[in-house]
Parts: structure tokens; C-alpha cells; sequence
């Protein structure tokens, strides 16, 4: 175990120690002097800051409707291609490739086809339709919507295949008993398949969760460095990288430890409530 224990501290344990220990200085560029340490009042400042709040609230909205899409367009996916059919091989391929695709060169082409640079009469026409977009939701609508599509294509695929894999790994026999039980697919599906998906499903919501908070690359790119709406991620690494003021960014990026705690306890609850005793 020691070659893994070590691995595990000097990867995860010292950044993450380090991160704890600047949130609770001064630490920024724009001192001269060395960073003193002031407790909790990043912290607390991060309750003062309507940027923080709205930052907040954003990410939690585009972690709703990102999770709510993949998980339905995921399980469709995956049930469709739990049984033979011609040309099955073909159609998983299909579906497991976005996600097997590297992600920096399918966001650049999203962000041509969404966004082209280029003033072509594509780009004309595209450029009607985002100013009609935010001129109807609001500024950054488009951009939301476009980083939200790119997600769910590409996570929707990842959540099709790791529930496909857990529906091969569940015993035939419950389903063959299932069609004995049951009216229909959809009861089937309801009452069998769901519930045997259940800790895959809470293991696919947590996997989004976290990839919804700390969401940069794609934000960044599909906006042509453009921010045009926050989510923490990228405000986290715009104060400190950008800005050098690394204490606020570390508690900005830290302030989401709560929130994952809460979303595994909820998970793990759900698809493994406890027991109830005799009395």
C-alpha cells in the first residue's frame, strides 16, 4: 500500500492541503510583502458578494438542466442498446464516440458551429440567431446554451455507456421474471430497470455534479475566452490566475466542499437507504 499511499498524498492530499492553507491568508500578487494569515475572512466575504452568489446560483441551474438531460438521454441510450439488433456494433461506436473523442478538439468545432469567428453567410445567420437568443433571455443566454449542449453531447455518451455496463452486469433472470410480472416495457422499465440502476445512476448525477462546478475548459473555449456568464470554476481560476489574487480564488473553489459532501450523503442515501429493524 505504501506506493499508493504515497501517490495519493503527493497528488490529491499536498494541492489540496496547500488550497486549504492559502484560503486562509492574504496570498495574492498584489502584495509586496510575504501573506498573513487572516482566518476565516475570505470566507466570509465570499457571503458579501453578489459576484459569488450569482456565480453560484449559475452553476447550480446549469448543473440541473446539464445532469437532467444526460441521465434521459443516457438511460434512453443505454436501454436501446441492451438487446440485439442489426447493426448494433455500428450504433454503439456512434454513441460511444463523443465521449472517446478528445474534448479539445470537438469543443473548437462546436465553437465554429455555434459561434463561427468568420463572417460567412453561416456566420451571419448564426449571429441572428444568438442576439435573438439573449435578446430573449437575457445577455449570455447563448453561450449558456451552448456550453450546456456541448455537456450533455458529450456526457449524455459517457452516462449511455457506464449504464449500459451496469445493465449487463445485472442477472438476466430478474428481467426474463420481470415479463412474466409486468404489462409492458414501460412497466418493466418503471418497476425493474430503474431501481436496479439506482447506485449507477447515483454514481453518474455525482460524476456530473462535479464536472458541472469545476467546469473551465469548456466554458472558456466555447466563449472564445469570452465570460460571458460564471460558473465557480472559471471565476475561481479568472481571480487567480488572471488576477493573482489566489486566497479569494481558493476559498471561492473550496467553498464547494459543503456542497459535495451534502450531494454524497443524498446520493448514497438514496441508492442505499437504510434498513428498517424488526421490532
Amino acid at each position: 500500500m505504501a506506493p499508493a499511499l504515497v501517490l495519493v498524498l503527493g497528488v490529491l492530499a499536498y494541492p489540496v492541503g496547500w488550497e486549504v492553507w492559502v484560503s486562509l491568508t492574504d496570498f495574492s500578487t498584489r502584495l509586496d510583502g510575504p501573506p498573513s494569515f487572516v482566518g476565516l475572512a475570505n470566507y466570509l466575504a465570499l457571503g458579501r458578494e453578489p459576484e459569488f452568489w450569482h456565480a453560484l446560483t449559475v452553476t447550480v441551474a446549469y448543473f440541473v438542466l446539464t445532469t437532467g438531460l444526460k441521465l434521459a438521454i443516457g438511460t434512453a441510450m443505454a436501454v436501446a442498446l441492451a438487446g440485439p439488433f442489426r447493426g448494433r456494433a455500428l450504433v454503439f461506436l456512434a454513441v460511444f464516440l463523443p465521449w472517446a473523442y478528445p474534448g479539445s478538439v470537438t469543443v473548437i468545432a462546436w465553437f465554429w458551429m455555434l459561434n463561427p469567428p468568420l463572417l460567412t453567410s453561416y456566420a451571419v445567420a448564426m449571429g441572428g440567431v444568438k442576439h435573438a437568443f439573449d435578446g430573449l433571455f437575457g445577455t449570455g443566454a447563448w453561450a449558456f446554451l451552448s456550453v450546456a449542449l456541448f455537456n450533455v453531447w458529450r456526457g449524455a455518451s459517457f452516462t449511455a455507456v457506464f449504464l449500459l455496463a451496469g445493465l449487463n452486469a445485472l442477472p438476466t433472470e430478474l428481467f426474463d421474471y420481470a415479463r412474466l410480472e409486468t404489462r409492458n416495457a414501460w412497466q418493466r422499465f418503471l418497476a425493474v430497470t430503474l431501481p436496479l440502476l439506482r447506485p449507477y445512476l447515483a454514481l453518474a448525477v455525482f460524476l456530473s455534479f462535479t464536472t458541472a462546478f469545476a467546469d473551465l475548459a469548456n466554458v472558456w473555449m466555447l466563449t472564445g475566452g469570452r465570460i460571458v456568464f460564471p460558473v465557480l470554476g472559471t471565476q475561481a481560476y479568472w481571480l487567480g490566475i488572471r488576477n493573482g489574487q489566489f486566497a479569494e480564488a481558493a476559498a471561492r473553489s473550496l467553498s464547494l466542499v459543503p456542497l459535495l459532501v451534502l450531494a454524497l450523503v443524498v446520493l448514497f442515501r438514496w441508492f442505499d437507504p437504510p434498513r428498517e429493524r424488526a421490532a
